[in-house]
């Protein structure tokens, strides 16, 4: 516990800082690209229009909420998949990537990265923008769990740092964790409903929607799917909220401790 406090007080301290990092970080990825930061939005994007027209055009798939459209269904829930998919992906290789300031005795490596995770946050802010203007031009009526939105973020924010601090640690011993990492996240976006709806297999397997609920980031697709579509309230849903952030709690625990106990060896492998 005090290792938290002590890490919180520390990116308080130092919130100036991070943030003059973060964005010198998202500018980065850009320098040399002729496009530059419109290649941000051309993966995703095309992600959707394929997902669209397999499921919406080709299985002529039904989203479970009436008379919303199958991709004002989709975007809700594959947002903010992209920006945790996006954060955990960068977080596992930060300490690599910022070598030189791990080696510094007077660095704090800790906030390495929160540094990645604001830098993603400024990513999955333009995605925001762009569901919002997408659900006002099929006319939905802005509601106020649209704030919401704000929350759910901060939730897959704090999932992601937590599983991160575990991987980037493991990863400067066991280069191949970056490859697992990936490999997780893509297995992990079809175990959770973000193109499908768990009622599909209410008939044949009713066993499995309670176990994908298992997966934290079910809490998150189906809260902004609740924001942005239904109007539901994060309390609304109190059992699952508890077991969200019990679990995020403990692997943020979890991957702290991971991290301290490496942290002092990380110079010397580096």
């Amino acid at each position: 516990m005090n290792e938290h406090t002590s890490l919180i007080k520390e990116i308080v301290k130092k919130r100036r800082m991070i943030w003059d990092l973060a964005r010198a970080d998202f500018r980065k990825r850009f320098v040399g690209s002729y496009f530059g930061v419109v290649w941000m939005f051309v993966q995703p994007v095309v992600t959707v229009l394929i997902y669209f027209f397999v499921f919406q055009m080709g299985f002529k798939s039904t989203p479970p909420v009436p008379g919303v459209p199958y991709v004002l269904w989709l975007v809700p829930g594959i947002v903010p998949w992209f920006f945790y998919s996006e954060a955990l992906n960068t977080i596992t290789g930060c300490l690599q990537e910022y070598n030189y300031l791990v080696k510094k005795v007077v660095f704090r490596v800790e906030i390495l990265p929160v540094i990645k995770l604001f830098s993603c946050l400024m990513v999955h802010g333009f995605f925001v923008v762009i569901m919002i203007v997408m659900a006002l031009c099929y006319g939905r009526t802005p509601m106020f769990t649209w704030l919401q939105i704000f929350y759910y973020s901060f939730a897959a924010a704090m999932l992601a740092l937590g599983i991160g601090y575990l991987t980037c640690a493991v990863n400067i011993f066991f280069k191949d964790m970056a490859q697992i990492v990936s490999i997780c996240l893509q297995f992990g976006m079809w175990l959770t409903p973000i193109m499908y709806d768990e009622s599909l297999f209410a008939k044949d397997a009713p066993w499995l929607a309670p176990l994908l609920k298992l997966n934290p980031f079910y809490y998150i697709a189906a809260g902004y799917r609740d924001s942005m579509l239904t109007g539901s309230w994060f309390w609304e849903r109190p059992r699952l909220t508890l077991y969200f952030w019990a679990v995020t709690a403990l692997i943020g625990f979890v991957g702290l401790k991971v991290f301290k106990r490496l942290r002092p060896h990380f110079s010397d492998v580096l």
